[in-house]
């Protein structure tokens, strides 16, 4: 059993799968530390690893990871990956969006892929039929747009949005219009990033993906076009971890 590590800026996201992609089990930390790494050994019959961190890693951590896996892959821009990296910067490259990117490679091979993360922040990928990754785009997340527009102004207050409210068109109040303004701003921009690939390629795939993903799930199918075109993936960038650890153990 594989041991996959996703940790994020705000929360850790962790599972347990099989080389194969099933997953086990899956759990949320919102602080991650050695000894959450030794009781999952302790519990669960895990042989291998693989962490990716877009914040600082404890060495702690990293050291309890090695010593009880058989294999251990601390993910960074040196990893061997099952795809085409084309980007200029790979050191600069966040390990989520690339990890991202070939979980969702895993699941449509030969195809064109737009790969959405809506996290902290919000961020656009895409990834050729012939498995190279082109590049991206990032954008300010939901929770930043919302913080932004009540820090910056004197009168606008912070908004808090349900999981699954249904967004007005236009809001009547001051609460929906933000509500509105910021949902649906980001539904328009996946929309937008769709229409745009749709012009340029008669066929794609889009992944959505990220804690946030479900705030604009319901706001933004609105055609079965596009419903064919957009998959949710809960656990996209563990099982591009798990596909990463599966290719370096081979």
């Amino acid at each position: 059993m594989n041991l996959c590590i996703d940790q994020g800026n705000s929360r850790t996201k962790v599972a347990l799968m099989t080389d194969e992609g099933k997953i086990i089990k899956d759990f949320i930390y919102k602080s991650f530390a050695s000894a959450d790494v030794e009781r999952l050994f302790d519990l669960y019959e895990i042989t291998d690893s693989i962490i990716s961190s877009v914040v600082n890693i404890e060495a702690a951590v990293v050291n309890t990871l090695h010593r009880r896996s058989q294999h251990f892959v601390l993910f960074d821009h040196n990893t061997p990956v099952p795809i085409i990296n084309t980007y200029n910067t790979p050191e600069t490259l966040g390990q989520d969006r690339l990890a991202a990117a070939v979980g969702a490679k895993s699941i449509c091979p030969n195809e064109n892929l737009l790969i959405i993360d809506v996290g902290s922040a919000i961020t656009y990928d895409f990834v050729s039929s012939k498995g190279e990754y082109i590049g991206g785009n990032i954008a300010p997340g939901l929770k930043m747009r919302f913080t932004m527009l009540q820090r910056m102004t004197k009168k606008l207050p912070l908004v808090e949005v349900e999981e699954k409210e249904l967004i007005p068109l236009f809001g009547k109040n001051t609460r929906d219009a933000i509500a509105a303004g910021v949902i649906r701003g980001v539904a328009y921009e996946v929309k937008g990033y769709m229409r745009t690939l749709r012009e340029k390629m008669p066929h794609f795939r889009t992944f959505l993906t990220g804690g946030n993903a479900p705030y604009i799930l319901n706001n933004v199918r609105t055609s079965r076009s596009e419903e064919r075109e957009l998959q949710y993936e809960k656990h996209l960038v563990l099982k591009g971890l798990n596909t990463i650890l599966t290719y370096n153990k081979k």
